[in-house]
């Protein structure tokens, strides 16, 4: 009776979470978010669904003047003595936005597994403080790239192009051609790319052994005209 009990739950639970996903994509795409949610989906580790959590967690960006501001606000900053002295045993305060530490915190994780850079850094500091204090480091540091990111918006300097683009097709793919703004997936794809400054070089996606060809910078120019003057930019840079 008890299994069949939580399995029901299950069946109950399922739609809800179909439909609170779609809502959130839909939402990803419009004017509040669709600008932001690029600078994060494109660092490793974060997701559409990690990216509009931290999103609403944060708020307007601006709001924190320096990344350790940010740091203190998701309670993942060093204790402090009642003398005014800070903690240096690795604790962190637990105060502020508890689903930013926990969103952060499973974004570490998945930065760790996926990505050379995090996953180096992680082991350099599991050596010196225990890994359950390291993947809380690095979600700390992660949390500074991500201040970063968005007060400058600016492309990861690390980022894999490729492995953005895969994720800006995944998105993509959750998207009605309306929230796509009418560009076709590949188009989508680009666009964002073009936003970002990455990938100017990048002609398809390889996943599984399958390639995915991407829409060409003039095509997609010749939709979004707007974009030239960042596409200018990124080859120049380039």
């Amino acid at each position: 009776m008890r299994l069949d009990q939580d399995l029901a739950t299950l069946d109950h639970l399922e739609p809800q979470i179909v439909a609170v996903e779609a809502e959130l994509h839909r939402l990803s795409t419009t004017a509040h978010w669709a600008d932001q949610v690029p600078y994060l989906v494109q660092l490793p580790g974060i997701g559409l669904i990690s990216a509009m959590v931290l999103l609403s967690a944060i708020g307007d960006i601006t709001r924190f003047p320096a990344a350790p501001k940010l740091v203190g606000y998701a309670g993942l900053g060093a204790g402090v003595h009642d003398s005014g002295k800070t903690h240096r045993s690795g604790r962190i305060t637990k105060e502020g936005r508890r689903e930013l530490r926990w969103v952060l915190v499973e974004a570490a994780h998945n930065a760790v597994r996926s990505d050379p850079y995090w996953r180096r850094e992680f082991a350099r500091l599991a050596r010196r403080i225990g890994e359950a204090k390291a993947i809380v480091a690095v979600a700390r540091k992660l949390l500074t790239v991500i201040w970063h990111v968005l007060m400058g918006r600016t492309a990861n300097l690390r980022a894999d192009a490729e492995r953005v683009a895969f994720k800006l097709m995944v998105w993509s793919w959750k998207l009605t051609d309306e929230q796509r703004g009418g560009l076709t997936s590949r188009q989508f794809i680009r666009a964002h790319l073009i936003r970002l400054g990455l990938g100017q070089d990048l002609t398809h996606i390889t996943r599984g052994g399958t390639k995915r060809g991407l829409a060409t910078i003039e095509e997609v120019l010749a939709l979004r005209p707007e974009l030239r003057g960042l596409a200018d930019t990124a080859s120049e840079s380039g």
